[in-house]
């Protein structure tokens, strides 16, 4: 049984899921990333996902267009994220409280919208989702082949958005002032430029890649939307911002490793059949991933205006 478990590891197949696992996690990463570098912690990521599942499935249920949903999913992300910015950014509000209750609010408004377009189905309906795409030759290539090159256009887009947001945040003009807005404040708002609009355009940005990171999971991984299908990426992704030390760069390796795991705990399982409580695999991803967590922490700069309200003219 052993050989078994350890011929996971050589199966193409075992790898191309992990790919796919790893994309909801990796765009939700990246956007709490950015609230974070920003100074703002966002713990409304798992209703923000749910709500950019929702969302992007309704549109494109109700005959939108797969691009259109994805852009209906950010633009909801976004809204939510203007409200947390709202009481956190501007009003001071606890960062904490103020996500969870964020987190509650777009739960609840996306389980009550799906309940009235579909007041009376038991069986989520299902959509046309976006299709595998076999890149010619590359797709041919042994192993790897199936691995990286017959995945989907929102797949690829997931991962290319990770050299976007490490360019957004280390060579854009604007992208260089998130970072400062989560540093040091004040000497940003020495250079004339208002800091309290920055945070809350860099909330925004950020709550909008967490939506698209849910509808990933409706209009990629799955084609339908059910209650509870975030099952906790959120608060994954939250910890992923820390294993990955606030670096983009890094958040790719953090979302594979979580996705890996969790890939291998499903056909773990399935060799294992009685002889081991499947609740031990169901534990594995999140033992793993907490202890690579704080192995990685030990080292680890956190944003120095993390979690700090900024207030025009005050020194801290």
């Amino acid at each position: 049984m052993i050989i078994e478990f350890l011929e996971l590891f050589v199966n193409a197949g075992f790898w191309a899921a992990t790919v796919r696992i790893a994309c909801p996690l990796l765009l939700a990463t990246l956007g709490e990333l950015i609230c974070e570098r920003a100074g703002v912690l966002n713990l409304g990521i798992e209703g923000i996902m749910t709500a950019g599942a929702m969302v992007g499935w309704t549109a494109v249920y109700l005959g939108a267009d797969l691009s259109l949903g994805i852009i209906f999913a950010a633009l909801i992300g976004g809204i939510f994220g203007l409200i947390h910015a709202g009481f956190t950014v501007h009003l001071g509000a606890s960062q904490h409280v103020t996500g969870i209750g964020i987190t509650l609010l777009a739960a609840s408004i996306s389980y009550f919208a799906f309940r009235l377009i579909l007041p009376t189905s038991t069986t989520p309906p299902k959509i046309k989702a976006f299709e595998q795409i076999e890149i010619l030759y590359l797709s041919d290539i042994p192993f790897l082949g199936p691995i990286f090159f017959q995945q989907t256009i929102f797949t690829y887009l997931a991962f290319l958005a990770v050299p976007i947001v490490i360019w957004f945040l280390n060579r854009s003009p604007f992208g260089l002032a998130v970072k400062m807005a989560g540093e040091n404040p004040m000497a940003l708002e020495a250079q004339g430029i208002n800091v309290l609009r920055i945070r809350t355009i860099a909330v925004m940005i950020g709550s909008a890649l967490m939506a698209v990171g849910g509808a990933y999971l409706t209009m990629s991984a799955f084609n339908a939307f059910y209650f509870g299908m975030i099952n906790g990426r959120g608060w994954i992704a939250v910890a992923l911002v820390i294993f990955a030390a606030w670096k983009p760069e890094r958040a790719i390796l953090g979302a594979l490793l979580f996705a890996g795991l969790d890939a291998y705990q499903v056909r773990a399982q399935q060799l294992a059949g009685a002889v081991i409580p499947y609740q031990f695999f169901l534990m594995l991803p999140y033992v793993l991933s907490i202890a690579a967590m704080v192995f990685a922490a030990k080292s680890t700069r956190y944003p120095k205006a993390l979690l700090i309200p900024f207030r025009r003219g005050e020194r801290h």
